[in-house]
Formats: structure tokens, C-alpha cells, sequence
């Protein structure tokens, strides 16, 4: 068939190099001017519109792919079938309707849970077993197209997001192209996504790193192995500064007290008093392995802190 394509980063020039590679035409990409992305993590950092050029694929560049020029460039161009990945603003009904056969969108979620933003960030806070990514149809609601095709990726215990990333992202081109054969050659068991089990997820933003003592130590893990680098790490304040918090696990003994509270060292970390309820001392503590402080550097916790006592706000 042949294909537009609306990529970006990684996620879409590692979705264009799988078609590249099939008897499928990709005969124009439209991507998000680079600048959209200059100050996300380098590991993202996959211009899909040079390997399109690469390929003599006509490039055009759009914030939001909205306007009555792009929907005529699709017909121009002969496009039957679209595919979307990464695609981080709105694309118009008339934009993802153009091509005659419809728009397929590639989200790096098991939907209908997750639809929306960071949901592999997301997941991994939540205690998730397993992520993976969903072939869907586009539609005018957000990731809520009939599913097409779906695979799961197992979480084990240390992975991080960006363990995640590099597990998935490879990923969307071999699903993509198993979704294309399914849309030309069936079968067309398109799967109706259940509301009941559907969850939506905002962008993720600074607050939402900020370490609350007064939840469990197990889901501040979870936190803390979300947001490690390249992504915004979680963290706290001490004395009134900055510490984020780059490696933590659960304390084997359990911590009564005050949440918050710096309360003894468990082998080269130190042990933080956590959880609902805390003063009742039948929950374990947070242990902070590795941390670093406002001004960059970056400590072994029990080197950090000298001494007991101290709240983290």
C-alpha cells in the first residue's frame, strides 16, 4: 500500500526503516520541526525526516496537522493508508481521514489502559507486570480507536522507563507493518476498545517527580525508577534545597515514625521513615542508594548524610 507517514524522533524513524523494508510505498512524511524536541533526552534523538530524504520521500514539516494543504498533499501524493508514531499534537478528522483507507496510530501502551501521555513512566509507577504497544485505528478520540494488533513487553523488578524505551521503540516497526497486513489481508477482528477498563494519562510535569512520604516505599520505588536519567528524576528537599533521588529500594526492616524523617543507615544507604500510617511502625522505610544534590553532584546516600534526624520535605 502506500503510505503517509506522520512520525517523529526515534519512534518514527525506526517505524519508517521497517517499511522501508517491505513491499509497502512510503510516498510522503510529515514530521514536527526538530526544534519540538531539542531539549528532550538524547536518546530520542532520531530525525526521521533525514531518512526520509535519505529515501527520496517528500518531507513536510507541521505542528499540528490540521490544514486543508496537508489533506490535499495526501491525495497528490497517492496516499491509500496512513501511519502515526510519536505524533505529539492534534491531527485533524480530515487530516487522518484523507487517505481512503484511514489512519493507523502506534501507542506505546497496552490499551485501553494508558491512552494519552508518558505511559510508560506511568506504568512503571504503577506497579505495572507488563507494558507494550497497540496498532490502532484513528479516530476523533484520543487512543480510543478499535485495536488492531497489540504486543506486551515483560517488566522485571529493576527495569527503568528508559529500559522500557529502548524495549518497545523497537518494537513499532515490526507492529506496524503486521497492522498493515491485517487492514489489506485481514482478519478484520478489529477489537472495540472496553471504556470500562480505559484510563487516561496527562503529560508528566515537575510536580509530578516530587517524592510524598506519605506513600509506601514499594510505589516510591517505583517513582524513583521511573524518573531515573535520561528523564526528570524524582525528588525531595533537604534543608530547604533540591535532592533528587537517583536510586532507592525498600528497607529490610520495617520504620516507625514520622514520615519524612532520616532515620538510620541500612548498609551504604540510608533508611527514610515512608508510608500512610508510618507512626504505626508496621511498614517499611524508603532506602536513598544514590542522590544528588541542587548543585550537581552526585553522592552515595550514607556519604551524603552525616547525620540522623533530618526531615525531607
Amino acid at each position: 500500500m502506500r503510505v503517509v507517514l506522520f512520525g517523529y524522533q526515534k519512534w518514527g524513524a525506526r517505524l519508517l526503516a521497517s517499511l522501508l523494508e517491505t513491499r509497502h510505498e512510503v510516498v510522503l512524511c510529515v514530521s514536527h520541526p526538530e526544534s519540538l524536541g531539542e531539549h528532550e533526552p538524547s536518546i530520542f534523538q532520531e530525525p526521521v525526516a533525514d531518512l526520509a530524504r535519505e529515501h527520496g520521500i517528500p518531507v513536510l514539516y507541521r505542528d499540528k496537522a490540521v490544514d486543508d494543504e496537508l489533506v490535499a498533499a495526501i491525495a497528490e501524493h497517492g496516499a491509500e493508508i496512513g501511519v502515526a508514531c510519536n505524533w505529539r499534537t492534534w491531527i485533524s478528522p480530515e487530516v487522518f481521514g484523507a487517505p481512503p483507507r484511514g489512519t493507523v496510530n502506534t501507542h506505546d501502551a497496552l490499551l485501553p489502559k494508558y491512552a494519552g501521555f508518558s505511559p510508560l513512566n506511568w506504568a512503571l509507577i504503577n506497579g505495572e507486570s507488563q507494558v507494550g504497544i497497540t496498532a490502532h485505528w484513528m479516530d476523533a478520540d484520543l487512543d480510543r480507536g478499535d485495536i488492531i494488533t497489540q504486543r506486551t513487553v515483560p517488566v522485571t523488578a529493576t527495569d527503568t522507563t528508559e529500559d522500557l524505551f529502548h524495549r518497545t521503540v523497537e518494537l513499532f516497526g515490526p507492529l506496524t507493518v503486521d497492522a498493515l497486513d491485517r487492514v489489506e489481508f485481514g482478519p478484520f477482528d478489529w477489537q472495540r476498545q472496553d471504556p470500562e477498563h480505559a484510563s487516561f494519562f496527562h503529560k508528566r510535569a515537575d510536580p509530578d517527580n516530587r517524592i510524598h512520604w506519605d506513600r509506601s516505599a514499594k510505589d516510591l520505588v517505583n517513582l524513583v525508577r521511573a524518573q531515573t536519567g535520561p528523564y526528570p528524576n524524582a525528588w525531595c528537599l533537604h534543608e530547604g534545597r533540591r535532592l533528587r533521588v537517583l536510586e532507592a529500594s525498600v528497607s529490610t526492616n520495617r520504620a516507625g515514625g514520622n514520615h519524612g524523617r532520616v532515620f538510620a543507615r541500612e548498609g551504604r544507604g540510608v533508611i527514610v521513615v515512608a508510608g500512610p500510617d508510618s507512626w504505626r511502625g508496621d511498614q517499611h522505610g524508603l532506602v536513598l542508594q544514590r542522590v544528588k544534590d541542587s548543585d550537581g553532584v552526585e553522592y552515595v546516600a550514607g556519604d551524603y548524610f552525616r547525620r540522623m534526624g533530618d526531615y525531607l520535605g
